[in-house]
């Protein structure tokens, strides 16, 4: 018997919307309301949401809370002192592959946050919790399934957003990048996202989601599904958790070397010793085709340094052809010429920088 795929508190609102659902790591999860290129289109030039709810958030709370974090997470949350502030970062296994890739919060010295995968929400806390006890760590790990949230995205989602919530101006309206304001009622407002475009990312209760979600309909947000989200973060030149990286894929080929601290030869991270000092035979790049076809995962890349695999590819509706992120010998470059084979025939395509697009900007 089929297990019960969960569901999040706005599923008869995506009904109502009109979504077709899909599975998508045991979530019924809308992954269209009709085009898809059209809700694609609608993040990068006005304003777009996302149902983000299967993601978990996880609160870290106690005495010992930023020691636990700095041992437990590739990059070094010491950076943070700015309440609110935020960082990205993987969080490694003992063999320096990428259980998750997530994003913490700083709020005070006792009292963090982490937003994780929902594909990988309950190895994550078990994972988090087994360390907190081994590490005999003084803290406190809750799980928030009681919190909702919502991604809303594009060049006019913060206004959009200030219109049907007038009141959280004041409180977000200086809010910089990839950080957040807690409000009262537990919301929090984070400025991140995954799509390229500026906007928020929404933290309500469970119970209040559903009337945010139709005031920003009211408002011309336009629901946007799991397709649209992943043409927009892959034009934006953004991994995927089991695509780009895995428990055996470590971030400096995943080509998120930039999210591992190592300036503090002191902090031992879980993972450090595996990658530390490692020159990785193998690095993430961008390609883009040059002849009709479409890069999909799996398909073999060769480039003159050696061959590679497409860890993800699209068609892009921005720009009009097929992209992909390669997973190829550290030596090829940009500029140079590829090769990737799409039913058996080896189709011309240009290694390029990534992000390809970038708040509603071609770049390559």
């Amino acid at each position: 018997m089929a297990a019960t795929l969960k569901q999040t508190p706005l599923f008869n609102a995506h009904l109502a919307a009109g979504a077709r659902m899909v599975d998508f790591g045991g979530w019924n999860m809308p992954v269209a309301y009709g085009s898809q290129i059209e809700e694609h289109h609608a993040v990068r030039r006005a304003a777009g949401m996302f149902d983000v709810s299967h993601m978990l958030n996880v609160d870290v709370q106690g005495p010992d809370s930023k020691v636990f974090l700095r041992r437990l997470l590739a990059n070094d949350v010491d950076r943070l002192s700015v309440p609110g502030k935020a960082i990205y970062s993987c969080m490694l296994n003992e063999r320096g592959g990428v259980i998750d890739d997530l994003i913490v919060y700083f709020f005070n010295p006792e009292s963090w946050r982490l937003v994780v995968n929902a594909g990988t929400a309950e190895t994550d806390l078990e994972w988090i919790q087994a360390v907190a006890q081994r590490e005999g760590a003084d803290v406190t790990i809750t799980a928030r399934r009681d919190l909702a949230m919502l991604a809303v995205q594009g060049p006019e989602a913060r206004e959009r957003l200030w219109q049907v919530r007038p009141q959280w101006r004041a409180e977000t309206g200086g809010l910089k990048p990839f950080s957040a304001a807690l409000l009262e009622n537990d919301v929090m407002v984070a400025r991140t996202g995954y799509t390229g475009e500026d906007g928020f990312e929404v933290v309500v209760p469970a119970g209040d989601v559903e009337a945010l979600w139709n005031d920003l309909l009211g408002a011309g947000v336009r629901p946007c599904g799991l397709g649209a989200r992943d043409t927009l973060r892959l034009e934006a030149g953004m991994n995927l958790y089991g695509h780009e990286m895995n428990e055996d894929v470590d971030p400096l080929v995943a080509g998120l070397g930039w999210t591992v601290s190592l300036k503090d030869a002191e902090r031992r991270f879980i993972g450090r010793e595996a990658v530390d000092g490692v020159q990785p035979g193998q690095a993430m790049r961008g390609l883009r085709l040059r002849e009709r076809g479409v890069m999909r995962e799996n398909m073999k890349v060769r480039t003159a340094q050696g061959e590679g695999v497409v860890t993800s590819g699209t068609m892009s509706p921005t720009m009009g052809v097929s992209i992909g992120m390669a997973r190829m010998p550290a030596g090829a470059q940009p500029g140079e010429p590829a090769e990737v084979e799409i039913r058996g025939k080896w189709v011309a395509a240009d290694i390029v920088s990534m992000p390809f697009v970038r708040q509603g900007k071609v770049l390559v």
